[in-house]
């Protein structure tokens, strides 16, 4: 008999205490309808949270044993990702954020992706036959502005580099990740560059995205990492020091 192929889907939380138990039944409701060909896993890892975030995660853990909390004393979304990412021995891993504004159904698409043979999945809001729902224009032209200078001076394919919904295969993570400097919001963007001048496979899901209105992150702040994250790649190149077998054509 086969055996199945295993998910571990990584949920970054920083103070989210108000909606985390409803949104991850969801997810827990969606995984055991959609995805159950597959071993799945969920760990949340909190990012330093100050409200009840991490002992409503070890509550949600102890009532399912496939949910796994784990508690990180600093902030960061790529540093909870990262460590998430490497400490499980998955065939594939995702990450999502925990308001679930991407919608869950194009969840098997990406891990269909990687089963196909892409080393990376993204779910794209910028992708032909994506929807995006209520975000406003400051962030709908940092977003679209943003993609556009990755492309122009990376001479990259992929869409979009900032949403929060990506999943990859073990033997991409275990190459890439060690060799990703940032453990914030660049985290995204770092990855994605350097696996595609590295000659991984990736693969982009236009989604349907609603705008949490509630979220956490800081536009200028973000954009103020993005911009001195792509400036130090620009100028270190640092694919250049890397080797690995696959070539894009």
């Amino acid at each position: 008999m086969k055996k199945k192929q295993s998910l571990n889907v990584v949920i970054p939380v920083y103070n989210e205490e108000k909606e985390l138990a409803t949104n991850i039944t969801t997810l827990v409701d969606f995984l055991q309808k959609h995805l159950a060909m597959i071993n799945w896993q969920m760990s949340i890892v909190d990012n330093a949270s100050t409200d009840r975030t991490y002992a409503i995660a070890r509550d949600l853990s102890l009532n399912n044993k496939r949910i796994t909390a784990l508690h990180l004393d600093e902030k960061g979304r790529g540093r909870a990702v990262k460590y998430a990412w490497t400490r499980v021995k998955t065939d594939f891993v995702a990450y999502m954020d925990v308001d679930l504004s991407t919608d869950l159904k194009h969840l098997p698409a990406l891990i269909g992706a990687l089963a196909r043979g892409y080393d990376v999945a993204i779910g794209s809001r910028n992708a032909k036959g994506a929807r995006v729902y209520g975000r406003n224009m400051l962030r709908t032209i940092t977003s679209k502005g943003y993609i556009v200078l990755i492309k122009l001076l990376f001479w990259v394919h992929f869409t979009d580099a900032q949403c929060g919904f990506k999943a990859a295969t073990r033997r991409a993570v275990d190459f890439l990740i060690p060799r990703v400097q940032d453990d914030e919001w660049f985290f995204d963007t770092e990855f994605l560059i350097l696996a595609e001048k590295l000659g991984f496979r990736i693969y982009d899901e236009p989604v349907t995205w609603i705008d949490n209105p509630g979220s956490t992150v800081r536009v200028l702040h973000t954009a103020r990492g993005d911009v001195e994250g792509l400036w130090r790649l620009l100028v270190r190149r640092p694919w250049r020091n890397f080797s690995y077998g696959r070539r894009i054509a």
